[in-house]
This record gives structure tokens, sequence and C-alpha cells, in this order.
């Protein structure tokens, strides 16, 4: 985690969940994270079985320099990376990680930034599946962040979290690498089809739309 904002909410999160995987959204206090409200979205469950904006902060929004509530947050993504962002989104509301993930934003002129982003299970009506919690920042904020607004975006990095991990949570399983089109990360959860096997860093790794993920489990 590079950015204040993102140490900020994890914190916050990790805290107010205490021994559970994840905590109440009733219980969360925004005055606790006022310092990264502007960073901070919450995302909910449409019928269509997106995830949307129910509410993004103001530098969030400039990032794209429009109003995000109510738009889709899962097509903010190439469409490349989509697959990869629906294996992800999974392993936070139903596996209960906490996902962070850098991307690299890319404007009509080609201008780009680099930017992460956290997301974070919560419980809504008993539930962790229809509600996320998350924040996103720019790592460094150029000079035309909120005039040209991002296009385009494309994963550069994932790891995954495990709410098993309360000792040592910044060590995590495996950081994960990118690599030319591709994105390596510690799961063993996904459930997704399977189409290929492949060896990543000399260790068993399968195969899912464009990731390699890496067999370790929680160990």
């Amino acid at each position: 985690m590079q950015k204040t904002s993102t140490k900020t909410l994890y914190d916050y999160w990790n805290t107010l969940r205490g021994a559970r995987s994840a905590p109440d959204r009733r219980d969360i206090d925004p005055t606790r994270i006022r310092g990264a409200l502007a960073n901070t979205f919450i995302l909910e469950l449409t019928d269509s079985n997106e995830f949307d904006f129910r509410l993004a902060g103001s530098h969030i929004c400039a990032a794209y320099a429009r109003e995000l509530k109510g738009r889709s947050f899962s097509r903010l993504w190439h469409q490349r990376d989509r697959e990869a962002m629906d294996t992800l989104v999974r392993a936070v509301t139903e596996d209960h990680a906490a996902a962070l993930v850098t991307f690299e934003g890319t404007t009509a002129i080609h201008t780009k930034v680099q930017m992460e982003t956290i997301l974070l299970p919560v419980r809504h009506n008993g539930s962790t599946g229809t509600r996320l919690l998350g924040a996103m920042t720019a790592i460094e904020e150029p000079y035309w962040f909120g005039v040209q607004p991002i296009l385009e975006q494309r994963i550069t990095g994932l790891r995954l979290i495990w709410p098993d991990d309360v000792s040592t949570p910044d060590l995590a399983r495996d950081i994960v690498a990118p690599v030319p089109h591709e994105v390596v990360y510690a799961s063993g959860q996904s459930n997704a089809p399977i189409p290929m096997q492949a060896t990543v860093f000399g260790r068993s790794a399968r195969r899912y739309a464009h990731l390699a993920v890496i067999d370790g489990g929680r160990s």
C-alpha cells in the first residue's frame, strides 16, 4: 500500500471488523476516516449482476472528470481485464479477502497516471455479496489530473490479503508482479473454469482468462 488514504481505510476496516471476516456496513463512521473520504467509494450489486458506484469521493470523480454515482465499476476496466476483476471481486465478496490493485490510466491524448485501489468486504443485511468498500488514489498526481479524464485503464498488479493473516497483514501471500499482458497473484480460491496449466516462477499455476493463479492457498 503506497498511499496514506489506502492505508487509512484498510487500517480502519481491519480494526472495525475485529475477529470477524468483514465489518457491518452500519458500523462504518465516515468521521473516523475523514482524511480518506475524497478517495473512498462504496459499490453495490445491481440487478444486472454488476457492481456500480453507490458513492464516490471527489478525488475519484476527478480522475474521470465526471460524477461516478450510479456508473459501473466493472466497465471502467479494459475489456481484457474485466474477467480478472470479476474473479477478484468474487475473492472479496465470497472469500472475504482484501484486494489491492494497481493500474495505469490513459487519457484521450495518451497521458498516463498510475493509480492504486483497494477493495474490502462489508456486510449488508447479513451478506457480503452486495456491497464493497474501497479507496482509489493516484500514486503520483500529474498536473493535468481532473482536467483530462481517464478513458482506459489496465491492471499492473494485484495482491490478495486473506482475513486469517491478522498477525502479519502487510506480508500477505505473494505480491503480484505484472508480466506482459498478464498479472500473477496468489489465490487457489477460484472455482472458475481453468482452460490450461502453466508454471510461473517455478511453481504450478492455473490459467484463468489472462491471469496465472499461483497455488498456495492460505499457508
